[in-house]
């Protein structure tokens, strides 16, 4: 990881910003981000179904797939790492299109999410698994916003500072799971 070499970026990530990225650019992106698991995709979706206004802003927003545990005395949140992402793609076309921008998560996705990406205009960020201390020092402030019955699922605003991601898939059909599975098959150069 060659964080010098990181963009830094500011949340709301706008449609124009997006097309700034290539698969394999390291971001250090500070600003909003809501997290959001399975449970809270549901009744996102729930809502869109019954035609419900949802209560917080997607557009040109970014989605961090984690489940913080709980704060220590004197600390914003616990440990906050990525959970698998393929989860939520039965959801996220429909939030892309929606206005949703980026995804924070871990592992790969679905064609469809890659497509809506494309589609959308979007990015699918990844960040180091099994790092979830370090991740939590990057968050400067955290509330939980909406479902606190779902626990650590419950919908969070997050205010991020340097929080370190890799472009996985970006809004031009790249992905950086492919290229490097083919890097590794033609040998390291």
């Amino acid at each position: 990881m060659n964080f010098k070499k990181a963009k830094r970026i500011k949340t709301p990530l706008s449609k124009d910003l997006v097309k700034n990225f290539r698969i394999g650019d390291w971001i250090l992106l500070s600003g909003i981000v809501y997290t959001a698991r399975d449970q809270a995709h549901k009744r996102l979706l729930e809502m869109i179904e019954k035609g419900e206004k949802l209560p917080l802003n997607l557009e040109n927003a970014v989605i961090y797939y984690t489940g913080p545990s709980p704060a220590k005395p004197g600390e914003i949140l616990g440990s906050a790492g990525p959970t698998t992402s393929a989860r939520m793609d039965k959801y996220t076309p429909l939030l892309l299109k929606l206005g949703l921008s980026g995804m924070i998560g871990k592992g790969e996705r679905s064609e469809e999410v890659k497509s809506a990406l494309k589609e959308f205009g979007g990015l699918y960020l990844v960040t180091i698994g099994g790092a979830g201390a370090y991740l939590s020092e990057r968050v400067r402030k955290a509330k939980a916003l909406l479902w606190q019955d779902l626990g650590p699922e419950a919908i969070y605003e997050f205010i991020l500072e340097d929080f370190p991601c890799l472009v996985a898939y970006d809004a031009y059909g790249g992905d950086y799971f492919e290229q490097a599975r083919a890097k590794f098959k033609g040998g390291r150069k």
